[in-house]
């Protein structure tokens, strides 16, 4: 398994330039490390074996976006070692739709979800339907709005509501489900209202679900559950992410966030689908083995 792992990785980056070497030799170990995971009795794989849970441990894959851009096929291989079995995308690096259904259906996982920016909607919505039903995506998810996409004052949400009830009605006649992933920006107040409530009313709820960032959520000091309340059955997706006592990006179950209450929630919240999460860390193994840990007991 190692040798496969290293061959793997080798053929995948050979064509990088010597200004990348030291991102390989690191990424060839922990490749290396997973697979001798899934052969060891006290490893997270299989502690995943004997543990029963009732749904998915689900992996956002901006989180290893520095391995995948080296190789999708090994980042994937380390991914379903550690034990996760489904997996939202945040681009796809070249690989086309064929190729990258044929890597999941080989590690025995799947994509219900993918981070599809404006600009690629803008490009053709039919191409990125069509990639999507190829695939096998259930959702396209709108990950974030850059400076220039949020522009000034509320009538730019309103615009953008609009928009995204075109894109959901096109998605839904082909089987699938347009939604939004919230950062902190959204709560900031524009002409007395807030943009996240604005597209939360002004979209209708059968053509664009939430993807709810739960670290997001607390940074702008929202309340996940209130919201739930308020909308239940909208917010299909999550990310579960954590915050240290800084306000910084930490390990799911690490840091401040009790995620229990939110979890005994989940039925008024409509999830389907929660990934870990973690924007920026130093351990990329480390975080997915400790959020594949955590988020296991969680819904146990």
């Amino acid at each position: 398994m190692k040798d496969l792992a290293h061959s793997l990785v080798c053929d995948q980056t050979s064509r990088f330039d010597l200004a990348h070497q030291d991102s390989r030799r690191r990424f060839v170990k922990l490749s290396v490390a997973a697979m001798g995971l899934a052969a060891m009795p006290g490893s997270i794989a299989f502690a995943a074996n004997m543990l029963k849970t009732p749904a998915a441990v689900g992996l956002q894959l901006y989180t290893l976006r520095d391995m995948m851009a080296v190789s999708v096929p090994a980042t994937l291989k380390l991914v379903a070692a550690v034990g996760y079995k489904e997996l939202e995308f945040a681009g796809y690096f070249d690989h086309k739709a064929s190729e990258v259904k044929t890597i999941l259906h080989n590690e025995g996982l799947t994509a219900p979800s993918a981070h599809i920016g404006l600009t690629e909607f803008d490009k053709g919505v039919n191409q990125v339907i069509d990639h999507a039903l190829e695939v096998g995506h259930q959702y396209l998810v709108i990950p974030y709005l850059t400076e220039e996409q949020r522009g000034t004052g509320i009538d730019v949400y309103k615009k953008l509501a609009e928009r995204c009830n075109v894109i959901g009605e096109a998605c839904n006649k082909a089987g699938l489900k347009l939604a939004y992933h919230n950062h902190a920006f959204e709560f900031e107040i524009r002409n007395g209202q807030l943009p996240y409530d604005v597209l939360l009313n002004e979209t209708d709820k059968d053509l664009m679900a939430m993807e709810m960032d739960l670290f997001w959520m607390f940074k702008a000091k929202q309340d996940p559950i209130a919201y739930f309340k308020q909308h239940p059955g909208r917010f299909k997706l999550w990310h579960v992410k954590d915050m240290d006592e800084a306000g910084n990006f930490a390990d799911v179950g690490t840091g401040t966030i009790d995620f229990a209450p939110i979890f005994a929630q989940s039925q008024l919240s409509g999830v389907e689908h929660r990934f870990v999460e973690r924007d920026k860390t130093d351990d990329k193994l480390q975080t997915i083995q400790q959020g594949y840990k955590a988020m296991s007991a969680l819904l146990a």
